[in-house]
């Protein structure tokens, strides 16, 4: 588990380095022909870098994993110049927001369509222990995972819902839904290397170019049955009225070929792509 250090503050060390060294220096001038002066000058230097070596910056929303000798010691947070102990290994744990932006994946949907997806993904170390120990690179684990909670979304839902009318959730109208499942995903994915999800988004989402021309016609002839179903229904319901009212009224009497005349003149008119062209008869109904 994750263990925080509070390490002293380093500047009272950095004066004693400065000290150790700029005595050092003094003993190596004035002491050139001194051999004993020569040795305690290079002990005060070896000191100075042994003393030096503990020295740690460490800056805004950035740690410092400490280990002694393969055993994890703790983790120091706190910024500034600080003194640990000069034998201690310290790996540098940025803690600030990444940004990752996958590439455009090309996998099949739920109903084996091949589609091109890809997500933007914002991400950043919750645990130092389990980032520095649990995996070998968090960084390339994060990369990796997420390109496979991605495929593994894409293809656990259709693309949309012209191949499946019953699908409860689709990758083009799922909307946030969509996104919350992907950041679950990834959560669960990268829980071992100590990785917290704060947004995930799908950037592209897109039919793979050797279907996409075929799918848009697909789409745009069942938008247009959809379009006249809709007239159709619409046109019915108007003649219906239309003759329902010359009856109420008494406008005129139609038998049954003149009401079926007239139903198939005003579905024609209402039905049409293009307005209707008037024919004025100057004769009777019969000429």
């Amino acid at each position: 588990m994750e263990k925080i250090v509070r390490p002293i503050s380093g500047y009272l060390a950095l004066l004693l380095t400065l000290g150790l060294v700029v005595g050092a220096i003094y003993l190596f001038i004035n002491y050139a022909g001194n051999r004993s002066m020569l040795i305690w000058g290079g002990i005060l230097l070896a000191v100075a870098i042994f003393i030096s070596a503990g020295l740690i910056v460490v800056s805004p929303n950035h740690s410092r994993v400490l280990t002694f000798f393969g055993k994890y010691i703790g983790t120091a947070k706190e910024n500034g110049l600080l003194f640990v102990n000069p034998l201690y290994r310290k790996q540098m744990i940025s803690l600030r927001s990444e940004n990752l932006e996958s590439s455009k994946l090309k996998v099949n949907d739920k109903l084996g369509n091949p589609i091109e997806i890809a997500a933007v993904i914002v991400w950043k170390v919750a645990n130092t222990y389990k980032a520095a120990f649990d995996v070998e690179d968090y960084v390339q684990y994060v990369r990796v995972q997420s390109e496979a909670a991605i495929r593994h979304l894409a293809t656990s839902f259709p693309y949309d819902q012209f191949e499946d009318a019953q699908a409860d959730i689709t990758l083009r109208g799922g909307g946030e839904k969509v996104n919350e499942l992907l950041e679950q995903e990834l959560t669960d994915r990268l829980a071992p290397a100590g990785i917290f999800i704060m947004e995930a988004r799908i950037s592209h989402l897109a039919y793979a170019p050797e279907i996409a021309g075929a799918m848009l016609q697909r789409q745009q002839a069942t938008a247009i049955v959809a379009a006249r179903t809709k007239i159709v229904e619409g046109a019915v319901g108007m003649v219906e009225l239309a003759l329902a009212e010359l009856s109420k009224k008494e406008i005129v009497h139609l038998d049954e070929e003149k009401k079926a005349a007239m139903v198939s003149n005003l579905m024609v008119v209402l039905c049409a792509e293009k307005a209707a062209t008037p024919i004025l008869n100057t004769g009777s109904l019969y000429q």
